[in-house]
């Protein structure tokens, strides 16, 4: 049976600085795409653009607990994912905006940009192909026992694809180390979990491959460090793959082209006062005295500097050279 664990108050060993450290890469993850919504309201993003906007408690408190020479994959809402990894601000909006200082050098665009350097292995369009990738990443750990293991972030709807199950049991036959992260949002593109799953409780999915795993308050930092924290050890112990559910809520709709109709203003509304990830940390430090109005007033002002100054350097850099159209090339011989 899956664990679950809920909205209990952090454990003492989750220290004020890293509960101020868990506020401030929110802050930046949620500042960061409310100017990448207005970006792309303004023309300056093309294509696809998926924000993150509300679900920022996951990838942060999970991030935390990875170490060095971790990997991460995920789908295409992957701008909070870039963040938590320790990438450049500056570097992802420009890499939104299909310019030259983009990680991808403006050819990946919102859907499609990696870091190597910070073991991050991109975001995916084609829904559930990243999991695969992030066994492998797994298996190439293993294969080089160099202690590492991945994350492999994907959402609800995903979660139904056929190459996910054969992928749990490829990852458990061979005890791979990879965490699987159900981020479980309710809806997959205009669909609730409802409608188009069987079984909502994707975290029980895990049994029928003898996976660990359990469920986690997705709009928590605290549950969900707790729980990476479990779930890392027991990987790194060298006894397989975790199953994670976080259970959390995304704002806006599936992309900035969705008006998300199928669900009423009363939920949206609901979410964002009883149960948004960054006011409930925010209420929690107030009552810590871990900082005052003041502390938050000249952090929020650090952000949104950053976040500024990353929307400038987007605007400014230069488009990509026409030669970049024959880099980055696999020709068949």
């Amino acid at each position: 049976m899956a664990a679950k664990r809920g909205t209990t108050k952090s454990s003492a060993a989750i220290k004020s600085q890293q509960l101020i450290q868990f506020y401030r890469d929110r802050l930046l993850i949620r500042r960061f795409e409310e100017r990448a919504g207005q970006l792309y309201g303004m023309g300056l993003i093309g294509g696809f653009c998926h924000l993150y906007i509300g679900q920022e408690a996951v990838v942060v408190g999970l991030q935390a607990c990875a170490k060095p020479g971790d990997t991460l994959v995920t789908s295409y809402r992957d701008h909070g994912h870039m963040l938590a990894c320790g990438m450049d601000p500056k570097g992802v909006m420009a890499e939104l905006t299909g310019r030259a200082g983009g990680y991808s050098r403006g050819k990946g665009g919102s859907m499609h940009m990696f870091s190597r350097e910070k073991g991050f292995f991109g975001g995916h369009g084609i829904v559930g192909a990243q999991v695969p990738i992030g066994a492998g990443l797994a298996f190439a750990h293993k294969y080089k026992e160099d202690g590492g293991l991945s994350f492999a972030y994907f959402g609800d709807g995903a979660a139904n694809q056929g190459q996910v199950a054969e992928t749990f049991n490829m990852a458990a036959l061979w005890k791979l180390p990879v965490i699987f992260v159900v981020e479980n949002n309710k809806y997959g593109m205009g669909t609730s979990t409802q409608r188009a799953s069987a079984s909502t409780d994707f975290a029980s999915r895990g049994a029928a491959y003898g996976i660990k795993s359990m469920t986690v308050d997705g709009m928590s930092v605290s549950a969900v460090y707790e729980g990476g924290q479990e779930a890392t050890a027991y990987v790194r112990a060298g006894k397989g793959p975790v199953l994670m559910e976080v259970k959390t809520y995304r704002y806006r709709g599936h992309s900035m082209s969705d008006p998300a109709k199928y669900r009423t203003k009363e939920e949206l509304q609901k979410m964002r006062e009883e149960h948004d990830p960054i006011d409930r940390l925010r209420a929690q430090l107030i009552e810590m005295k871990a900082m005052d109005e003041a502390a938050f007033k000249s952090l929020d002002k650090e952000i949104k500097d950053i976040v500024a100054a990353a929307a400038e350097f987007a605007q400014t850099s230069p488009e990509p050279d026409p030669s970049e159209l024959w880099t980055d090339i696999v020709v068949a011989a």
